[in-house]
């Protein structure tokens, strides 16, 4: 299915050149990209952007936890040096980040569904705390022995915060907590976090030590290639491509969807802040969609069912379901003053590229291309705020 991923890589670089006001291009020629969980959804649309930016990036995951799964469709494996091993496993983690060498390292390994946490809790906890710390310590050991690692984002998600409810957005200083165990675990995965930026990374020591660590709060994503179980886009997705009745589970449940661009472009902006100013900026990080692009479970569901046409339906499903928080979004004032970071995409228009994605996944064609194509329509974006 890729037929040249090389030569569309080397083409969507140069239209994105010079282009993006968020993504420095210029930045990541040749740095050394540690990321973890690569195989997943977002690590593979964010390894495809690095590598059309000329980052030398390196990927340690399990494999692709979906089929299909877009990290093989893109024939990422032929792309970028992988490390097939568990997060878990710290010694082979630290063994890993020591051979690469990594200039920035982006972990993004996790066990990242809601419902897989009431069934999973013990794993969930595992991989999302104790994940974190093998890689933060593998981090600390690779800086000890020479290695100069300048960057580190550990993404989270805007779960994170003790949600009350509130009909405003949360803000970076907010109370952190979580109802269910994935929640939860990415609260504790901040504090672990915060334990080693004050223990071994403080900002008042960057000269000693040279390290910016940092985490990143995203919403819901969205986007061509996510086949995760019990999220809402993929089901819904599943569903029309098997040509069946989409069933709802929460429909007045709102969210704070976003393109999985967005965030990626927090992440790597803020990469770049840590990596020539990491005493700032190392700190946790917003990066959520405008107000406006909360919505409804049903308004997600009835605009992807009107987008795709061909009378596909949805339905309501009955019956007890787990806790789901009903309001949360996002207040993103902090990376926008001080990152220059914005939303670019609304979730309309992230909406259309999901249907634009499986509708040339479905004709057999060069998804690879067409995710490229997305990143360069993406960066050429103007930005409205």
């Amino acid at each position: 299915m890729l037929k040249d991923f090389q030569t569309s890589t080397k083409r969507n670089h140069c239209f994105i050149e010079g282009i993006d006001k968020m993504v420095n291009t210029e930045f990541w020629k040749n740095k050394k990209v540690f990321v973890t969980g690569h195989t997943g959804f977002k690590g593979t649309w964010l390894c495809l952007w690095l590598s059309s930016l000329g980052a030398k990036v390196t990927g340690y995951s399990l494999k692709p936890p979906t089929s299909p799964s877009l990290f093989e469709l893109c024939q990422l494996e032929k792309r970028i040096p992988t490390k097939y091993a568990d997060i878990s496993d710290i010694e082979t983690l630290k063994e890993a980040i020591l051979t690469a060498k990594p200039d920035i390292v982006i972990h993004m390994a996790a066990q990242p569904l809601v419902r897989a946490s009431y069934k999973n809790p013990v794993e969930t906890y595992a991989t999302n705390v104790m994940g974190t710390v093998n890689l933060l310590e593998s981090v600390r050991e690779a800086v000890q022995n020479g290695i100069e690692i300048k960057a580190v984002v550990n993404v989270t998600t805007d779960k994170c915060y003790s949600n009350k409810e509130w009909p405003w957005g949360y803000r970076e200083n907010d109370r952190l907590g979580g109802y269910d165990p994935y929640s939860n675990s990415k609260a504790c995965s901040e504090l672990v976090t915060e334990a080693y930026r004050n223990s071994y990374f403080h900002p008042k020591d960057y000269e000693i030590h040279g390290v910016g660590l940092a985490t990143a709060r995203a919403g819901n994503v969205i986007g061509g290639g996510d086949w995760a179980v019990d999220r809402l886009l993929p089901d819904c997705i599943g569903v029309i491509l098997q040509g069946g009745i989409i069933k709802i589970r929460n429909p007045h449940a709102i969210r704070p969807w976003q393109h999985v661009l967005d965030p990626i472009s927090g992440y790597l902006t803020l990469a770049e802040h840590l990596y020539k100013n990491g005493g700032q900026v190392a700190d946790g990080w917003n990066f959520g969609p405008d107000d406006k692009d909360g919505k409804t479970v049903e308004w997600m569901v009835k605009s992807i069912c009107t987008k795709w046409g061909q009378g596909v339906a949805y339905d309501m499903e009955t019956g007890p379901h787990p806790h789901e928080a009903h309001y949360l979004k996002l207040d993103c004032s902090k990376a926008k003053l001080n990152l220059g970071w914005f939303p670019r995409w609304s979730v309309d228009h992230a909406l259309d590229k999901v249907v634009e994605w499986t509708k040339a996944y479905q004709a057999n064609e060069d998804v690879a291309a067409v995710c490229l194509n997305q990143i360069h329509e993406y960066s050429n974006t103007r930005i409205a705020n």
